[in-house]
């Protein structure tokens, strides 16, 4: 899907969003005077409310797609072009094409950085004992051995404990934090999961090291794993629902 219908989609559902926050507003207002939300009467009407909703709900999406460097003002002025009836300054056939320019620029210079670090990161991490390199770039060690000998195979289903962090150690995702293992098609997965696992047996517990291109490459994955990014994640191998195995 192109970037530019995402960004459509969400400034959608930031009004959808929005258009409701109204009515919240015009309760928390009536409050304000007895001591509820100060932030509120910095606005002086719903509509004043709203408007800053929307922006932050259009610029959280930008920020998270990989738009956060563009010029503000001309954004500004855009917007007003729009609401005005204003004669567009590029036409908009040209414009969706402007967006994927920036959008490549933005992601691989993004991916450029990720990628030296996540390099030197794995280097040096390669040369840690009880390390295995695996020779497409995957790493693991082994935390916990089980005495299972029941391997998945990519077109079972596994169910999973895992957390997963950047090289930096910030936490992107997990499921012990959410204190709820998932269960999964093995073959839904980034390629560097679908690896490990094969590997793994039943009970056991594995930190895996992930190099970008078994992970999400050059693509931006929600607002925390940048394009590049190498990934961390300790697997926890729960169980296994057996998928056709012919």
């Amino acid at each position: 899907m192109k970037k530019t219908v995402l960004i459509i989609a969400s400034t959608i559902v930031a009004l959808n969003i929005n258009a409701q926050i109204k009515t919240t507003v015009t309760k928390t207002k009536t409050v304000t005077k007895t001591g509820g939300s100060a932030m509120v009467s910095t606005f002086k009407n719903n509509t004043d409310s709203a408007s800053y909703g929307i922006g932050v709900r259009i610029a959280q999406n930008l920020k998270s797609q990989g738009f956060d460097g563009v010029n503000q003002e001309l954004l500004k002025r855009a917007i007003g072009d729009v609401l005005q009836n204003r004669t567009l300054a590029i036409p908009d056939s040209l414009i969706d094409a402007s967006l994927e320019a920036y959008h490549r620029k933005a992601m691989d210079a993004k991916s450029s950085v990720a990628k030296k670090e996540g390099t030197e990161f794995l280097a040096m991490n390669a040369k840690k004992k009880g390390v295995t390199v695996l020779p497409d770039g995957l790493q693991y060690e082994v935390i916990k051995a089980s005495s299972d000998t029941t391997h998945p195979l990519l077109t079972d289903k596994v169910k999973c404990h895992y957390h997963g962090t950047l090289i930096n150690g910030k936490v992107f995702d997990s499921s012990v934090d959410r204190g709820e293992p998932i269960t999964f098609p093995l073959n839904g997965v980034i390629k560097g999961w679908q690896e490990a696992v094969q590997l793994m047996t039943v009970g056991s517990k594995w930190r895996l090291f992930i190099p970008s291109e078994l992970a999400y490459g050059d693509q931006q994955a929600g607002q925390m794993i940048a394009p590049g990014s190498t990934l961390i994640f300790t697997v926890e191998l729960l169980g296994i629902e057996k998928g056709d195995r012919k």
